[in-house]
């Protein structure tokens, strides 16, 4: 069966951070998880957006919580696209998130293996890079041979780094993996950190910002060559000056690389990042 944007649709979950995803591409669907303050739950980027979730993250005498969607949630979406012979539905990594279960839950419901399930194994602009370089395929004309092979090859060769003000929120949220061994060293020290097999992987330790920008300039130019295949994601967490740096970083060391997204990190993604992240996915895709 050939797949096409006209019959083949991307659901990704809020943890994409990609909000405008279903405006650009009309065979795309975002399910969004939840943030909670207190008593009172919101659907992150639909009821929350970035700029006041981090407005209130400020003032906040607790630290906010975060579900994924249920399964009716996907449900929903699933039926809602009822128009496409297959859906591919890219989630953040199961062992950062229980939202792969959920979408499963609901396909399985669905049944027919109209849907594949992709855990991407990482979050926030890398999901939506993946979910690009899928539709890309699609608009060409496409198998679900070739997107298998897509997906593995993306697993396998794609770069991840990013740096956090502090672990405290990695932590308080149970997201922080093997980084825990840096916990309580930090002070003016900045973890720089990676995502591998869906765990939150320690890289390096160096200190203050401009030390992290020559890190990701090291990673960067020893792991990828310049070329107009290189695809760029970039993302941060109420820091667009720390954004901007890197984009220009980027521009600087790799030209020819296209820069494909610059993104707030959303509630969720948010709530464990915490304010100050910044950080930057690459991919080769020619």
């Amino acid at each position: 069966m050939e797949l096409t944007a006209g019959n083949t649709a991307v659901v990704v979950d809020s943890t994409a951070d990609f909000p405008e995803a279903p405006s650009r591409f009309p065979n795309w669907r975002v399910v969004p998880l939840y943030v909670r303050f207190g008593d009172e739950s919101y659907r992150d980027y639909v009821e929350l957006g970035p700029a006041e979730f981090y407005a209130r993250l400020r003032t906040a005498a607790e630290l906010p919580t975060t579900s994924q969607p249920t399964p009716q949630d996907f449900l929903a979406v699933y039926e809602d696209l009822a128009g496409f012979e297959r859906i591919y539905s890219l989630h953040i990594a199961s062992r950062l998130s229980g939202t792969f279960g959920s979408a499963r839950i609901a396909a399985e419901e669905i049944g027919g293996g109209r849907i594949r399930m992709v855990d991407t194994e990482t979050a926030s602009a890398a999901i939506a890079m993946l979910g690009l370089a899928v539709q890309r395929r699609l608009e060409a004309g496409t198998t679900d041979d070739e997107l298998d092979k897509l997906i593995d090859r993306y697993k396998q060769e794609h770069g991840l780094l990013f740096t956090v003000d502090t672990l405290e929120f990695l932590a308080k949220g149970g997201r922080i993996g093997r980084a825990r061994a840096m916990a309580g060293q930090l002070l003016k020290i900045k973890p720089i950190l990676t995502i591998e097999d869906g765990e939150v992987v320690p890289v390096k330790r160096v200190r203050g910002n401009q030390k992290a920008m020559q890190e990701f300039v090291r990673e960067l130019t020893g792991e990828t060559s310049d070329s107009p295949g290189l695809r760029v994601g970039i993302a941060h967490a109420d820091a667009p000056a720390r954004a901007e740096a890197l984009r220009k970083m980027v521009r600087s060391e790799r030209p020819q690389a296209e820069i494909e997204i610059v993104t707030t990190l959303g509630a969720v993604v948010g709530t464990h990042a915490g304010p100050g992240t910044v950080g930057f996915f690459w991919f080769s895709d020619p």
